[in-house]
């Protein structure tokens, strides 16, 4: 039966004798194999036995066997078939029930899964499954690792701001190094598109009284505000409806700063958050609340009150000096900088600053004394990792109440990135990295926020929100740990390297992130010379003890004896969104681009 469906499927193709390479492709295509050129290339000429570059029918055959009979499917469908041809409906829902853990509902999905992946009529009209339609179903969305449910927006969004880790580039405005690289508009949407939601503007006077973006006092290229602010306008709301949050990193004079609030009013218009909402009077309001909103994080002049009282007034010409230099607090402490300056703040710009307040970090105790629940804080990494280590309990006990953004330290002058797990693990919502730089900390950055539908915005763990809590990620006293069992099965159509002429010598890595304790990594033997089809069939075990935390990321990489590993791809999600069961692990490239279909087949299981 499957060979009557599959020639009368392809003869047509073959009427006018063999076909070359691209056609072969494009058949393949045409009978919904997903396949990567360079794989069929190499599998192509290995079943090409006259070497003209054209093959016959039967030989395409031969190269569709290798593409989708692949042994560890054949294994899994052979132990629930009862005759090794097809499946029943009943095996359907026991292989469901079993081993993908589809407990509800399983009749019901397993005959929608007939419908939908079953190629041959006849079967799929007896409600039952060909080999054929279970490799298309295994390779399918819905066999992924990535929980379905986890892709749209799931969780509470009636919490404040505050409640939750938020998206977050630092000079979202550049697109390579810090010091002489381009300044490109591209920075902000590639930012946006990734569901980024809280974006950096640098701003400096500029000429013909237009401010400008750019990375003062080095070489980096200048943007127009107006411009920036118009290209984030246009995606702000593209992948998430959730509030976009404008962080000025402000050096505009007054009369600048007035053509930025123009701008800003102008582009935006009723988008453009200038006021209290009703409901929220004295507490941060929530990304609900404020979907589709547009916030402005700057310093601000008097209260939210004052700002109320004067809207719709002509503020022009209206600035004041905002002192930020030594202050005496009655009964404290002295703080003290090193020199004071007056910054002038134009009210027009002042006045669209509404719950993102920004305030210079002084210290915990200056905080829970004096700070207002719209203030904001942005703590450079060196002194938030400093404080991380010495008062855990306290910075928990900040990032409860109020929005704390993490920064890259000035010396990364490269655009390099810091680790942003540390400070998820106490509770800071804007951990800001430079989004143009690949690499292991943009990876963490990607899986975490795949959460709740990409929207950018991810509810806290309970234990980073309770007042109650006495959580410390370096000193976890009581926790319900949760056991992760990945048996890693196979690798399937493995990018290859430019040095692995077209067989790479492949092995991959299992790594955990999470709070101190959870950090962990196990990596598989090596398979020699198989980039195509590897079978691996390792078991590792994991502890998890704050599973909310937690991270996890597959890495292949390419065995190089003397220059080292090569990257091959990766896949990074919270171990939270992980299916159980037979899963396919999709991998990405090091710049985060998809490379489908490259996946690594897997079979997840965990308990708490």
């Amino acid at each position: 039966m499957e060979m009557k469906w599959f020639l009368s499927k392809i003869q047509d193709d073959f009427r006018g004798g063999k076909i070359n390479l691209e056609k072969t492709q494009r058949l393949l295509e045409k009978l919904d194999i997903r396949c990567s050129y360079i794989h069929v290339k190499r599998i192509f000429k290995d079943n090409d036995r006259l070497k003209q570059g054209r093959i016959t029918i039967e030989e395409f055959r031969a190269i569709y066997r290798i593409l989708t009979h692949r042994e560890e499917i054949v294994e899994i469908f052979n132990a629930y078939s009862e005759n090794r041809k097809i499946l029943l409906e009943n095996n359907l829902v026991q292989f469901l029930t079993q081993e993908q853990y589809t407990a509800e509902m399983s009749k019901t999905i397993a005959f929608e899964i007939i419908q939908k992946y079953e190629p041959i009529e006849e079967v799929r009209k007896a409600r039952q499954m060909s080999f054929e339609g279970f490799t298309r179903y295994m390779d399918s969305r819905e066999c992924q690792l990535f929980k379905n449910e986890c892709r749209k927006v799931y969780q509470d969004m009636t919490h404040p701001l505050n409640d939750y880790f938020i998206s977050s580039s630092h000079n979202t405005y550049l697109v390579s190094d810090q010091l002489v690289g381009p300044s490109d508009l591209w920075g902000y949407v590639s930012a946006l598109v990734k569901g980024c939601r809280c974006l950096e503007i640098d701003c400096w006077d500029g000429a013909q009284n237009e401010p400008v973006v750019y990375h003062g006092y080095t070489l980096t290229s200048k943007l127009l505000f107006k411009t920036v602010i118009q290209a984030i306008h246009k995606y702000a709301f593209m992948t998430s409806d959730y509030p976009v949050v404008l962080s000025l990193e402000n050096h505009c004079s007054p009369a600048q700063q007035e053509i930025m609030a123009d701008n800003l009013q102008t582009t935006f218009g009723e988008s453009l958050l200038s006021d209290m909402l009703a409901d929220f009077p004295d507490t941060l309001p929530s990304p609900e609340a404020l979907k589709f909103k547009v916030l402005v994080k700057n310093k601000k002049i008097g209260t939210l009150k004052e700002t109320h009282e004067r809207k719709g007034s002509d503020k022009r010409g209206d600035n004041q000096d905002k002192e930020t230099g030594v202050k005496k607090l009655s009964g404290v402490t002295l703080f003290k900088k090193k020199k004071t300056r007056k910054l002038k703040i134009a009210l027009a710009l002042s006045d669209l600053v509404i719950y993102t307040k920004a305030e210079k970090f002084k210290s915990f105790q200056h905080s829970r004394l004096y700070q207002q629940f719209n203030e904001n804080n942005s703590i450079g990494e060196t002194q938030a990792r400093k404080l991380s280590k010495l008062r855990a309990h306290e910075f928990i006990f900040h990032t409860r109440k109020f929005i704390t953004r993490i920064y890259p330290k000035a010396t990364r002058a490269d655009s390099s990135n810091f680790n942003p797990q540390e400070f998820w693990n106490i509770g800071c919502q804007m951990v800001a990295l430079n989004f143009q730089t690949p690499g292991l900390p943009m990876d963490l950055q990607n899986g975490k926020f795949l959460d709740n539908g990409g929207s950018g915005y991810v509810l806290k763990p309970h234990f980073l929100r309770e007042s109650e809590s006495y959580f410390n990620p370096s000193d976890i006293k009581e926790s319900m740990p949760v056991t992760l069992t990945v048996r890693l099965i196979s690798g399937i159509q493995l990018p290859l390297t430019h040095s692995s002429s077209n067989k790479g010598d492949t092995l991959v890595i299992i790594e955990v992130f999470g709070v101190p304790n959870d950090q962990m990594k196990q990596q598989t033997r090596v398979i020699k010379k198989n980039a195509f089809s590897p079978r691996w069939n390792e078991t590792f075990t994991f502890i998890i003890h704050v599973p909310e935390l937690a991270l996890i990321r597959f890495v292949v990489e390419s065995q190089g004896l003397i220059a080292g590993n090569e990257f091959l791809g990766q896949y990074t999600l919270p171990l939270l969104c992980m299916n159980k069961g037979y899963r396919r692990v999709p991998l990405f490239s090091r710049m985060g681009e998809s490379l489908e279909p490259a996946s690594l087949f897997v079979y997840v299981w965990y308990v708490r």
